[in-house]
């Protein structure tokens, strides 16, 4: 299934599924379908209280998109409506670094960043040869602002304080439950679906904050910064997410052609890591991080005023957003 947040004309945020039709994708109303068919309770109000309800609730889920997807009555074509982020408001937020392509790249752009500055870097000018053996031994992650997620079509404010603007390329996943010390073999139970991520960047904000050497903040926490979306697509309807086409257009010129496959490290792993002496929660939000060639920082191409980024990822969907700076 497809299972999304939207906002019909004239009404307030809940839950949908996305429904293929002979005339194109329609929205079912869930809370709508779900009274319909006497499930209202195992449905539940919102995306997340789905999730938090646990596999009955998903299978309720499943009759009653199977019972009512031919009902017009309670669903609207896909372009009459707005769609939020799948979970408007995680309970938690974690964004990975797991693409090698990406860890021997970064580097470089930063060296680019700190000459165009004018500022001393030990940053190497030319990409790593090597993935720093750290990476290999574990999933890096850092925490990020679960608050300022935003959804398909949104408009991303460009932050005042930053010059250098920039996409990432990502797909990540929602847990279906929680739990401490998951087994790895268990983990894969944990993943309720997949869905695309945009990590926007302001880079130059960013290069100063890693200079401080505890992670980044300014760069990366800005509202409407965390983009998610279009939708959450449920783990049985992707067997294998390890080989997926992903792509990066910025007005329509594909930027970014690649795949996620040489993962150094599955979502599975990072499950088992970041639960390690701590109890993670249903609904919570974990990202790849940036596909190697998946951003700007990487091309030394970097994002303008009106800008649109459109992500995809093969089997969940196409991802886009403008960008328009705060002080134009």
């Amino acid at each position: 299934m497809k299972l999304a947040t939207f906002v019909p004309p004239g009404g307030s945020a809940r839950p949908g599924a996305i429904i293929d039709t002979a005339g194109g994708q329609r929205v079912l109303d869930l809370v709508a379908a779900a009274t319909r068919t006497g499930r209202a309770d195992a449905v539940g109000a919102s995306l997340l209280q789905l999730i938090e309800a646990g596999e009955a609730a998903l299978e309720a889920t499943r009759r009653v998109v199977e019972a009512c997807a031919a009902d017009e009555d309670i669903s609207s074509p896909l372009d009459r409506i707005r769609l939020l982020a799948p979970v408007p408001e995680p309970p938690q937020m974690r964004d990975f670094s797991v693409f090698p392509g990406h860890i021997r790249e970064a580097p470089a752009g930063m060296a680019r960043i700190a000459q165009r500055k004018g500022v001393a870097s030990d940053a190497p000018r030319r990409p790593l040869q090597e993935v720093p053996q750290v990476y290999r031994e574990r999933p890096i992650y850092y925490i990020t602002n679960r608050f300022s997620v935003s959804g398909p079509d949104a408009t991303v404010p460009w932050p005042a304080y930053s010059e250098l603007m920039d996409f990432e390329l990502e797909f990540g996943i929602f847990l279906s439950k929680g739990g401490c010390d998951i087994p790895l073999a268990k983990a894969r139970e944990h993943i309720f679906g997949y869905t695309i991520y945009n990590d926007f960047s302001a880079r130059d904000a960013q290069f100063e904050e890693m200079r401080g050497m505890l992670g980044p903040a300014k760069g990366k926490s800005f509202d409407a910064g965390n983009v998610i979306g279009p939708w959450i697509v449920t783990s049985d309807e992707i067997p294998d997410p390890y080989n997926l086409a992903m792509r990066a257009r910025v007005n329509g010129e594909i930027w970014t052609d690649s795949t996620s496959s040489g993962m150094l490290h599955s979502f599975e792993d990072m499950i088992a890591h970041v639960s390690r002496g701590e109890t993670l929660r249903a609904g919570e939000f974990m990202g790849s991080g940036t596909v190697g060639g998946g951003c700007g920082l990487e091309l030394d191409r970097w994002l303008h005023h009106g800008d649109t980024v459109e992500l995809e990822v093969e089997r969940i969907g196409r991802l886009r957003n403008q960008v328009l700076r705060r002080d134009v």
